[in-house]
């Protein structure tokens, strides 16, 4: 994935963290060329600024009428989430059911996620552009790498799950609120456990006070929660099966060709 971005889509003067592709992706043929990729443009937020804007009762007055998205929401915080479609070892699905108690979408059905976090990788509020190339381009590569350890660090976080047990992230894409525009990417991640293990590691999950409930499901049972999610997981859950279908097609496509 090549990203370009910051850590957050904060206001007009948070400097930008140019972010280098990450890993590099060559196709198939061996001919160089990298395949397409994905560009994030983020900044720094805080907590504060999302309360007051996109957690508001009128955040809708805070978007300006533009098609471009990055102009449209120039005035919201719009911190990037994050969450994990779990797979286990018997091919279901890892849902978690959100604390009455908390801030955002109490009770509703989420994958398990959160956010990236700019203080792993040494960027603090009174952080400051780096003019030096050779700095910048080191505080770039670890903003690109922290997207996929903050994942996994949710994940087990929030499941109990040891990061020895969960493949490596695959993002599958970036789903947006309808309500409150508010981002999130998406990653597929494969676990070495059967569902009948993983309420065992979550009655000792580290982050367990967010949620109260874990559901494993096939499918059509995920469908059905799909109506008590918020919208960018609800999205979420769409990115899975068009992954599901590419994988389908991808698969006709070389059994009609041998």
């Amino acid at each position: 994935m090549r990203v370009l971005g910051k850590l957050g889509l904060g206001g007009e003067n948070t400097g930008e963290f140019i972010i280098v592709q990450w890993p590099k992706i060559q196709n198939g043929d061996g001919d160089g060329d990298e395949v397409p990729h994905v560009c994030l443009r983020l900044g720094l937020t805080d907590y504060r600024t999302f309360v007051g804007t996109n957690l508001s009762s009128l955040w809708e007055r805070f978007l300006v009428t533009s098609e471009d998205d990055s102009v449209r929401c120039r005035h919201t915080s719009s911190p990037l989430g994050n969450g994990a479609v779990i797979e286990t070892s018997d091919k279901k699905i890892i849902v978690l059911r959100r604390s009455d108690n908390v801030g955002e979408f109490p009770g509703h059905y989420v994958f398990p996620g959160g956010h990236p976090e700019p203080i792993a990788v040494g960027i603090d509020d009174s952080h400051q552009l780096e003019k030096d190339g050779e700095t910048s381009e080191l505080l770039n590569k670890k903003v690109a790498q922290e997207m996929f350890d903050s994942i996994i660090n949710e994940v087990v976080e929030e499941t109990g799950i040891p990061a020895s047990s969960l493949s490596s992230p695959l993002f599958i894409g970036i789903s947006r609120r309808e309500l409150n525009v508010r981002p999130a990417m998406f990653f597929f991640i494969k676990c070495s456990h059967h569902s009948d293990e993983i309420p065992r590691l979550y009655s000792i999950a580290e982050d367990g006070f967010e949620s109260t409930q874990l559901h494993t499901g096939s499918m059509d049972e995920l469908k059905t929660m799909t109506s008590r999610m918020p919208g960018c997981h609800h999205g979420g859950f769409a990115l899975y099966e068009l992954m599901l279908q590419r994988l389908k097609n991808t698969d006709e496509t070389l059994l009609t060709s041998t």
